[in-house]
């Protein structure tokens, strides 16, 4: 078992003795997801692939979040904030604007990158690097950005 996953495990049981139902509730759906993805592709998840998950979960909250505050249920949204704030304790210290910007500056170098067509290059360089501490989104704008510019 992944270190992870032990971790999260540990977490679930702290939180069912401190009878916090909440916390108890989001853990448990992230540890189902897990379980769904070892049973579905047959496999052990290893940390990279439990962070790859509760970084798409985290993105799935975030756009949640947005839907939910442009149709005014703001009750949603607010589960989905506890949600949210439950996952990224699992996750790593996000970077900064600026470690990013370095990071994308190092990648285009290393690749060679002299074109948006260059694109690809960088972000599989970057992508092990910034998995579950940036939005890749904006990783991705920073590349094109780096890259047109």
């Amino acid at each position: 078992m992944s270190e992870l996953k032990q971790q999260i495990t540990t977490e679930m049981k702290a939180a069912m003795r401190a009878k916090d139902k909440a916390r108890l509730a989001t853990i448990r759906m992230m540890l189902a997801e897990l379980k769904r993805i070892e049973v579905d592709e047959r496999i052990e998840l290893d940390d990279t692939r439990v962070l790859a998950v509760l970084d798409k979960m985290s993105k799935q909250r975030r756009d949640s979040i947005s839907q939910f505050e442009e149709a005014a249920r703001m009750d949603l949204a607010d589960a989905e904030r506890q949600e949210l704030e439950v996952i990224k304790t699992f996750l790593p210290q996000p970077l900064t604007d600026e470690e990013i910007a370095g990071l994308v500056k190092q990648a285009a170098e290393q690749s060679g990158a002299q074109s948006m067509q260059d694109m690809g290059k960088v972000m599989g360089i970057l992508k092990p690097q910034i998995q579950g501490r940036a939005d890749m989104g904006t990783v991705s704008q920073l590349v094109k950005a780096q890259l047109s510019g």
